[in-house]
């Protein structure tokens, strides 16, 4: 249902292995800020949704600094907003996940490694076709990353690109 585990370990700082989260659909909030401030989680658990919602993974690992590796993200067909900052202040992450999808929806990469100071390689983006604001502030003070990735898209929308290697200084 929406909202359903919105924030459920919020400042859990001693949280240090996720639950299984099994579902396949989501509902619009369902995992919005599930593990935000969790630093003490080391491993994301498996998202295996195919089917995304607005919002549903939104600030979901947001300032989980312990957070080494990122779950695959398998959804090909994206939600407005779904990925937004889902992984905003992890600055342990040292791989980002695959970004299969091809249709983008607005919104749906914004700040999405805002400050993942750990990150070197940004993640392939396969997609032609953008939405608006898709991939603003996608990498946003991602101090590692040492080169961005090739930009395919032919198709673009406002603001799509916006600032999206703001203050990227390596």
């Amino acid at each position: 249902a929406p909202d359903c585990y919105n924030g459920m370990f919020r400042n859990c700082t001693g949280l240090v292995t996720a639950p299984e989260l099994p579902a396949t659909t989501l509902a619009p909030d369902c995992y919005s800020g599930m593990f935000n401030r969790c630093s003490g989680l080391t491993a994301a658990p498996e998202l295996p949704a195919l089917t995304l919602a607005e919002y549903c993974y939104q600030m979901m690992f947001e300032s989980c600094t312990g957070l080494t590796t990122a779950p695959e993200l398998p959804a090909t067909t994206l939600a407005d907003r779904c990925y937004e900052s889902m992984f905003y202040d992890c600055s342990g992450l040292t791989a980002a996940p695959e970004l299969p999808a091809l249709t983008l929806a607005p919104e749906c990469y914004k700040d999405m490694f805002v400050q993942c100071t750990g990150l070197t390689v940004a993640p392939e983006l396969p997609a032609t076709a953008l939405a608006p604001y898709c991939y603003s502030n996608m990498f946003y003070r991602c101090s590692g990353l040492t080169a961005a990735p090739e930009l395919p898209a032919l198709t673009l929308a406002e603001y799509c690109y916006q600032m999206m290697f703001e203050s990227c200084t390596g």
